[in-house]
């Protein structure tokens, strides 16, 4: 059976009033009570199968049914029948039809009731969660003004009038603090849909905000007179603005700054003491990077690296440079943001040591491909002296071809050598010590040949004295007549080329 409300009550008129009242559409109240009262029937019946309710405007009347799906193969048996089943309630029924069977609405208990509130509720705050969101997705980048309602976690809830929005602590500048009732102003970052808490999201560190500020107290930019090209903020310290003309006559950075600073005032007092640069747009980066870096004064600019993110090299007097980097790094981040370019700052004097190792390193890069490119002294033991062909095969094979090696192994050792004695021994030691400090290959072949012919016919102390003489006749005067020199004295670094007619026969 229908059940119907007292006749005191005139449904319509209080659904038309509370639509008004929510502004919320009537169509969408009635959706809402009617699903109310289909929970509420469902409960009373403690039905699982799909329940729908229909209100009649003119009666006031509500009539529930139970819901079936006639089709061919059952999928969901609470909301399906198969052909066959649906004929002991509908006869010549077929697949694809809906079948309605009546259920009573009257003596509604106590829960079915609460049920039915509780849905109807829900609906009332989804058509109203939905309504707010479609009334401000279209004004993500808007300045609101608000009152501070209450503090939540450490989150700002403001009050809009009709709605609620909210400031979190990652959007809320450190050194501003609220207080409950305060006027607020913010701009819209973002809409969400999502069940619990405001939808609006709030910002007072978003660079929208400070463009908008700009729009309101600048007419010439509300206009479109002076354009805002880009804005960066480091939140309650300092800010950056380029702003451009489409007029030659206007300054757009007097527009901004407005008559002793009136305009710009304005917006520091609203940004609670925010330092603002207003600085001139340019297509020349070179010239808007000098710009961006104020107030410090800037030498030079070059552009080292042009790509998606330009790379900039910029030098400033040894007095700027703190102020061209500015607080903890703050100006010249602030400027490469502007520029969405890479930004390295160094002194003169940083630059001049820099360009002195620069030079140091090609010189020594130049010496060192000098020094590998002069022919390299041949070292050929057959040319040491009292080595015959054969020995020098042999001493080959041993290894002693290497002339580190023949000079960091004994005489002794050397000595095991087949066909070299004793004399032979030192003897080589001595010249390739002598070869090793530059010794032309004619000196080494005269010491070669006066040591093979001291080896038949010298003793140790006449073979000794031979090659000291050879040696010192190498050296040049000087050392020839040194009477510091003796035979085991290791000749000088730098050996002259022989040009007498003696050293050459």
């Amino acid at each position: 059976m229908a059940q119907t409300l007292a006749p005191e009550f005139n449904l319509d008129e209080l659904l038309q009033q509370a639509a008004r009242e929510k502004d919320i559409d009537i169509d969408r109240w009635i959706s809402a009570l009617e699903d109310a009262m289909a929970s509420a029937a469902k409960k009373q019946h403690r039905i699982k199968a799909p329940v729908r309710a229909v209100l009649d405007r003119a009666t006031g009347k509500f009539e529930a049914f139970i819901v079936k799906q006639v089709v061919e193969e059952v999928e969901d048996p609470l909301a399906e029948w198969t052909v066959e089943e649906a004929q002991d309630e509908k006869p010549g029924a077929v697949a694809g039809e809906e079948i309605q069977i009546p259920i009573s609405t009257e003596g509604l208990g106590r829960i079915a009731a609460q049920s039915a509130k509780q849905v109807l509720y829900q609906r009332v705050r989804e058509a109203e969660r939905e309504k707010v969101y479609n009334e401000f997705i279209d004004r993500s980048g808007e300045v609101v003004n608000g009152t501070v309602k209450r503090f939540e976690r450490g989150e700002i809830i403001v009050d809009l009038g009709r709605t609620e929005a909210v400031v979190p602590r990652s959007e809320q500048a450190r050194h501003e603090r609220y207080s409950q009732g305060e006027r607020i102003r913010a701009v819209i970052i973002e809409v969400h849909k999502q069940p619990k808490g405001p939808q609006i999201v709030l910002s007072r560190t978003d660079p929208r905000l400070l463009v908008k500020l700009f729009e309101m107290e600048v007419p010439e930019i509300f206009d479109g007179t002076v354009q805002i090209k880009a804005a960066v903020r480091a939140p309650g310290e300092r800010a950056k603005v380029a702003v451009f003309s489409r007029e030659r006559d206007v300054d757009p950075v007097g527009a901004c700054v407005g008559m002793k600073g009136s305009r710009v005032q304005s917006i520091i007092r609203e940004l609670r003491g925010e330092k603002i640069d207003i600085i001139e747009f340019s297509d020349d980066l070179v010239t808007f990077a000098q710009s961006a870096l104020a107030p410090a004064r800037i030498t030079r600019v070059s552009v080292t690296h042009q790509s998606d993110i330009p790379h900039l090299d910029v030098i400033v007097e040894d007095e700027q440079l703190s102020l061209a980097i500015g607080k903890r790094g703050q100006n010249v981040r602030l400027a490469a943001e502007l520029l969405h370019s890479k930004i390295d700052i160094k002194s003169e004097s940083d630059v001049k040591d820099e360009v002195a190792d620069a030079l140091a390193k090609m010189l020594q890069t130049a010496m060192d491909e000098e020094t590998a490119s002069a022919e390299p002294i041949r070292f050929d033991i057959a040319a040491a002296p009292g080595v015959g062909a054969k020995t020098a095969a042999i001493m080959t094979e041993a290894g002693y071809g290497d002339l580190d090696k023949l000079l960091a192994t004994p005489a002794e050792e050397l000595e095991a050598v087949e066909g070299v004695g004793p004399k032979t021994a030192r003897a080589i030691l001595e010249w390739a010590a002598q070869f090793e400090t530059g010794a032309t290959a004619s000196e080494s072949e005269e010491i070669a040949e006066e040591g093979a012919a001291g080896e038949a016919t010298m003793d140790d102390g006449d073979f000794m004295a031979a090659l000291s003489k050879a040696l010192q006749e190498a050296e040049g005067p000087e050392a020839s007549e040194s009477p510091g020199d003796s035979p085991d004295d290791e000749p000088e670094a730098e050996a002259t080329q022989p040009e007498s007619d003696e050293a050459e026969s």
